[in-house]
């Protein structure tokens, strides 16, 4: 093989070498220019800082002069009463003369005008002027629109009349009285033309350039050319931009064209001495440095021929350094593959021993198999092992907040987190998801643990909390029992599974252990119907005592210990108990057994994950059916009983004890019903019907009598003068004193407008 890559290795440093002398020729040339350069921008940065502060402490010091003059002269107040204005025109002349002054004071002030939001009247330097003839109409319905912006706005035309040229301005408003009145507006407007102005006063043009610009990027003016427009090209190089955040300007410095630095450099006989000396090392270095890194490329050329690795894919000749690319790639791929398939094997094989040994199947080899795949250091082997289940609570909220990907990433944390616990607590820990919402984890204990229960129940409340805390979960574990063999695993699992189908009755710190399930042949199923059989006969009887019922069927199941799917079958053999006495009532009934009702309920108790929540559930729904049936029962005597109530009521109001719980003695209803009644005839409360009567007699015994007020109070029910006095003032406007010194007609007085 010809020696080509010696020759193009030791061309290639040439370059290299030519470029580098270069550097070191102009080294001194850009030393010292940056310098020069790094000083420029640094003293245009102080003068740019100066310009920028000087203007926000002028437009600072013109709105703090305005708004002091508002607030301290009471004249601008006077002007928003319109009322007051048309009595005394004094007032607009004074305010004129104000805005006039404070004009006048200030260079950079252009004009200040007051806008009026009773008659929308506008008060210039000129005068008042009406709102049709006001020319600044649009700014004016901009500030209204938007009260709260408090900065100076962009750059804007400006001129009070229609007949008047524009003015280039910036403006800031604020709302009248000060600080948020809603009464009118005071206007500030800014002359550009003198801002440009002072601006061009602290620079010098010959020497540098400020451009000022909007937020948007357009340019507003700059000082190197008094008629630059957007298009024009810049004055010269920006070396500094400077925020001004009052008005969202960027003011833009540099240093002007045709002001370049004219730079002398000396340079000195030693240096061209040490430069010269520096080529020639690098020649006969470069010389020696080829020959030395070329012997491992030949060596390795070598050994590449002696496999025959001398054509690409397509028969075209390869150099050396492309045939060592294309076997190093091919290397690199062959290994990238073979790992990627190592560790699809290992996770397969990880999966499938443990769904062997959740099944029972295959855990003969078990310790053989952990410590092949590494999940069992050699030599370890935990004296307990028990079988937890991990359900996610709640997992149609969790698919809905949180993407696919999300939801991979969580579970993925959720693993590696249950793990690393389980290990931190000194127990073996293995997990994989055996479901979409369930995980599989088997915990393994040494000798030196012996209660086993209390160690895995303290790491399952652990868990729990985590995962509530950082990942936003709620977690339910169920632990199965606790094994000394792998072989039993199956058996553990089997326990875990059977705990979660208790987590309603058992689940309330959301750790099920299997230990803690109940003996069936103990539990008695008629029982449970007898129960609901009582709740069926207090609705009949419209007793109330249903709800004692409800609570003691729900007692029994907590304690018993059942399954979620018998307390659901239990509460379903209630609602079709219930639903074959009362469906057949009437319409409004029917639906909530026989309709979409009777589905909806289904459907939400099986998304209920705690057993206070289905009592909850079906207590809200029991409420509604109960209130249904009470109404129905009681229509066909309703009207008789609103008549009886209010005649009832109409003679003994003046009883101090006279309440809902009497009526419900009384008359044998519950006080509820007797609300309803009330609300239902009379569209007011039971109370405000008592207060009612009691205030129009009292009216009657102020107006008529002489009696003390005292005594009027015991009459019309109430205990003492001062619960009557608040009372009556309340509803009649005054206090019974004060009615009786204006001798009203009883009642003609209800508002304490009337009086």
């Amino acid at each position: 093989m010809k020696r080509n890559w010696y020759r193009r290795m030791l061309l290639s440093y040439f370059p290299i070498f030519m470029f580098t002398v270069t550097i070191l020729i102009f080294l001194s040339f850009i030393v010292v220019n940056d310098i020069s350069h790094k000083e420029t921008v640094k003293a245009d940065r102080i003068k740019t800082d100066y310009m920028a502060d000087r203007l926000s402490r002028s437009l600072k010091g013109i709105e703090l002069d305005v708004l002091e003059e508002v607030e301290k002269n009471d004249r601008y107040r006077d002007f928003l009463n319109v009322g007051l204005t048309g009595e005394n025109s004094q007032v607009i002349f004074d305010v004129v003369d104000s805005m006039r002054a404070l004009a006048d004071s200030d260079s950079l002030l252009d004009s200040i005008y007051v806008y009026r939001n009773e008659d929308k009247q506008v008060l210039t330097r000129s005068g008042l002027v009406s709102w049709e003839a006001f020319a600044d109409r649009a700014f004016v319905e901009h500030a209204l629109a938007n009260p709260d912006i408090h900065g100076w706005s962009e750059l804007r035309s400006y001129h009070e009349f229609s007949t008047e040229k524009d003015k280039r301005v910036i403006s800031v408003y604020k709302r009248e009285p000060l600080p948020f009145g809603t009464e009118g507006l005071v206007v500030i407007n800014v002359d550009m033309y003198a801002v440009e102005q002072m601006i061009r006063s602290m620079n010098n043009g010959e020497l540098s350039f400020v451009d000022v610009r909007d937020a948007s990027g357009t340019l507003l003016f700059s000082t190197s050319s008094a008629d630059r427009t957007e298009g024009d090209e810049a004055g010269g190089k920006v070396l500094n931009r400077i925020p001004f955040g009052l008005t969202g300007w960027t003011f833009e410095s540099g240093i002007a064209a045709g002001q370049l630095f004219m730079w002398v450099s000396v340079i000195s006989y030693v240096w061209i001495v040490i430069g010269v000396l520096t080529v020639a090392f690098a020649i006969f270095y470069i010389i020696y440095i080829t020959r030395k890194n070329y012997k491992p490329i030949r060596v390795m050329m070598n050994r590449i021929e002696s496999i025959q690795l001398r054509e690409d894919a397509f028969g075209r000749k390869m150099d050396e350094l492309s045939m060592i690319d294309h076997t190093l790639e091919s290397l690199i791929q062959q290994t990238a593959d073979f790992e990627k398939q190592q560790r699809e094997n290992l996770l397969v094989s990880r999966r499938q021993l443990f769904h062997d040994l959740m099944q029972g199947e295959g855990a003969a080899n078990a310790q053989e198999r952990l410590t092949k795949l590494g999940l069992l250091p050699a030599g370890e082997k935990p004296e307990q092992l028990a079988f937890v289940v991990v359900e996610i609570g709640r997992y149609r909220d969790f698919r809905s907040d949180f993407s696919s990907r999300d939801q991979h990433t969580l579970k993925f944390a959720l693993t590696n987190v249950l793990q690393e616990l389980a290990q931190a607590d000194g127990m073996y820990g293995w997990a994989e998801w055996i479901a979409e919402n369930r995980m599989g984890l088997i915990v393994g204990l040494g000798a030196d643990r012996p209660d086993a229960r209390r160690q895995i129940r303290q790491f399952a409340d652990k868990g729990r909390l985590w995962a509530a805390e950082h990942l936003r979960l709620s977690l339910l574990f169920g632990v199965g029992n606790a094994v000394r063999e792998w072989e039993r695993i199956g058996e553990s699992c089997k326990s875990a599974v059977d705990a979660l189908r208790h987590k309603m009755s058992l689940g309330k710190q959301a750790v099920v252990m299997s230990e803690d399930l109940p003996d069936a042949a103990g539990r008695k199923w008629y029982a449970y119907v007898q129960h609901a059989s009582g709740l069926v006969k207090e609705f009949r009887l419209l007793t109330g005592q249903w709800r004692a019922q409800l609570d003691m069927l729900f007692a029994h199941m907590e304690k018993d210990c059942m399954k979620d799917e018998d307390i659901r079958t239990v509460l379903q053999t209630m609602m079709d108990m219930l639903g074959s006495e009362l469906a057949e009532m009437s319409e409004e009934l029917r639906v909530y057994f026989k309709g979409p009702e009777a589905g909806a309920i289904v459907s939400a108790a099986d998304e209920t994950a705690t057993l206070e929540e289905l009592k909850a559930l079906y207590s809200e729904r029991l409420t509604e059916v109960y209130r249904i049936y009470v109404s129905h029962s009681e229509t066909k005597n309703h009207r008789a009983m609103i008549t009886e109530l209010k005649s009832y009521i109409e003679e003994n109001f003046e009883n101090p004890d006279l309440s809902l719980k009497h009526l419900s003695d009384r008359f044998h209803i519950s006080g509820k019903y007797a609300s309803y009644l009330f609300k239902e005839e009379f569209n007011m409360k039971f109370v405000d019907f008592i207060v009612q009567l009691r205030m129009e007699r009292a009216e009657e015994l102020l107006a008529e009598t002489e009696e003390p007020v005292q005594s009027i109070a015991l009459k019309v029910g109430y205990a003492n003068a001062i619960t009557f006095g608040r009372v009556f003032k309340r509803v009649v406007g005054v206090t019974p004193g004060d009615y009786r010194k204006l001798k009203f007609k009883p009642g003609k007085a209800r508002h304490a407008g009337d009086i």
